[in-house]
């Protein structure tokens, strides 16, 4: 195998996922077979038990992993499908080695940082030569050059290197080169500086891809040349895209990054034939027409928390020729203010997922004025389970029904906790999680947008629809579109007289690609465009 090592310097959020991702993007468009991991220094097990406010979305794996964010640009720019051998932490890295020394793995040596610990990480990295199902692999290391936490992977990567050799394994290092406006120029001081501490580790990088609002002009990329110790024609520009991250791709190629990788690492591929990826790219950017779809939220002070929602509308988007302007909406100022002051004149409402009661009244408001409005209406986990609470009180009568999650004492739990969740104390990993079947109904609105009768979606929730009440539900209207193969767990719902309403209990945002919409995002926007 290959190995590709991306890091950060300067500032975080400089897009090295994105980076990583593209870089895969053009290595498979030239014949390659590319799989990505993550390396996270953080102390958790995962970020399943992390607030999405600080971190972003917990994205979910076919295998019920619960991963950083970046996974999903991974899987969503390639054609990779992940498993949690493809994200790392420090918490599974420490958790691994005491459990080791605990059973006398390490023959009463005493255990330190190194080398049990860059060991592992190794280990680690080499698992994916057992596979051999890729013929590089890209692990962008989380963090920023300089955090304590990240020192034993930089530490392992360089020992990495080391051994496998440089024509096998490349460092390209993400950066910051700011414009200072009162100067009127950019500056590259800060790169230099973040490369200065890389090299006092021992690692040196073959390529710098430089994050900048403005060109970089010959002379900005000779010194950066100079003071780097990085060829000119490894000195990549990467400015802001203007209209869609998948241009980032495109960018890179015209940067001759894909090239100058290839000739680093010995490898003798076509050029990258991105046609296709760029006729995607124009119909997401230059729609004959555009719409707008109320995304209804808790976490929406952050953009990242619903990352995969935002990027799935704008594959449908796409694919439908349209283009979608996101009204983002706080459930909280719709209790205090109302559905209709936020939701007139939207062409869709989505209701995403979420956890805890903090705006769950003004979901249900939501969901209520879409059905009422007969605006087209598309819950995702949390989101299904409030539109069947909704029904329930307003149209079957039962008043004050809700989900016992939300409230444990009410005369009508129409959401409940399964059985085998009652006595789940731990909060990590122990949800329903990952990739599972479900059966469709024939001649369902469902069955019609997939196209098929079996599907398999992954699910990431704990509370479920109680089939006490469905007999009620279904006799006023609701129709049971979707269940597990055995019928016990109800996974996708809809309501007879709308003209779109659809609801399911996973997560479809998961395997939406530019190139291939998931099949509900684009039914729901072609409904909204009506």
């Amino acid at each position: 195998m290959k190995y590709i090592f991306v890091t950060g310097g300067v500032v975080s959020s400089l897009g090295k996922g994105l980076a990583a991702a593209s870089l895969g993007t053009l290595l498979e468009h030239r014949g390659l077979r590319v799989t990505l991991q993550k390396l996270d220094p953080y102390l958790n097990v995962d970020p399943g038990t992390m607030n999405p406010l600080q971190h972003g979305e917990v994205y979910v794996l076919a295998d019920g992993a619960e991963t950083d964010l970046d996974l999903g640009h991974y899987e969503r720019f390639t054609k990779c499908t992940l498993t949690r051998e493809n994200n790392l932490t420090s918490g599974q890295v420490y958790e691994t080695v005491l459990s080791n020394e605990r059973r006398g793995d390490y023959l009463g040596k005493t255990v330190q940082v190194i080398p049990h610990i860059t060991d592992e990480i190794k280990r680690r990295i080499r698992s994916f030569e057992q596979v051999g199902n890729a013929d590089i692999l890209i692990t962008e290391i989380g963090g920023t050059t300089g955090d304590i936490e990240g020192l034993p992977f930089l530490e392992a990567i360089r020992q990495f290197i080391l051994q496998v050799g440089h024509e096998n394994a490349i460092l390209l290092h993400v950066t910051l080169v700011p414009y200072i406006k009162a100067a009127g120029e950019l500056k590259t001081k800060p790169t230099q500086q973040s490369v200065a501490k890389l090299r006092e580790i021992g690692l040196q990088p073959e390529v710098l891809i430089c994050r900048t609002e403005k060109p970089l002009e010959p002379e900005v990329r000779e010194k950066l040349s100079l003071y780097c110790n990085v060829p000119l024609d490894a000195v990549i520009e990467a400015r802001d895209v203007d209209n869609s991250i998948y241009e980032f791709p495109l960018m890179l190629q015209e940067e001759g990054l894909d090239e100058k990788v290839c000739k680093l690492l010995r490898l003798e591929t076509a050029s990258a034939d991105m046609s296709v990826w760029k006729k995607t790219v124009r119909s997401m950017i230059h729609p004959s027409r555009r719409i707008t779809i109320a995304v209804v939220g808790k976490y929406v002070e952050l953009q990242d928390a619903y990352k995969s929602i935002y990027e799935s509308l704008c594959h449908a988007g796409g694919a439908n020729d349209c283009g979608v302007d996101l009204q983002i909406v706080d459930a909280e100022e719709i209790e205090a203010e109302g559905a209709e002051k936020h939701l007139t004149g939207v062409a869709g409402i989505l209701v995403p997922g979420g956890f805890g009661d903090r705006g769950t009244e003004g979901k249900i408001a939501a969901a209520r004025f879409a059905r009422e409005h007969g605006i087209p209406y598309f819950g995702i986990c949390l989101g299904m389970q409030i539109a069947t609470i909704e029904f329930a009180r307003n149209v079957c009568g039962l008043e004050g029904a809700n989900s016992t999650e939300f409230d444990p004492k009410t005369a009508h739990p129409v959401i409940a906790l399964l059985d085998e969740q009652k006595e789940v104390t731990s909060k990590g990993g122990s949800m329903r999680l990952g990739s599972w079947p479900a059966v469709l109904k024939p001649n369902s609105k469902a069955h019609k947008i997939y196209a098929h009768t079996e599907i398999a979606e992954r699910h990431r929730h704990r509370y479920e629809f109680n089939n006490a009440y469905r007999d009620i539900l279904e006799k006023r209207g609701m129709v049971i579109s979707g269940t597990s193969p055995d019928e016990a767990l109800v996974e996708i719902i809809e309501l007879k007289d709308h003209p779109w309403f659809v609801a399911v209990q996973f997560h479809p945002e998961f395997l939406s690609k530019p190139e291939s919409p998931h099949p509900l995002f684009r039914e729901f926007i072609r409904a909204s465009m009506g």
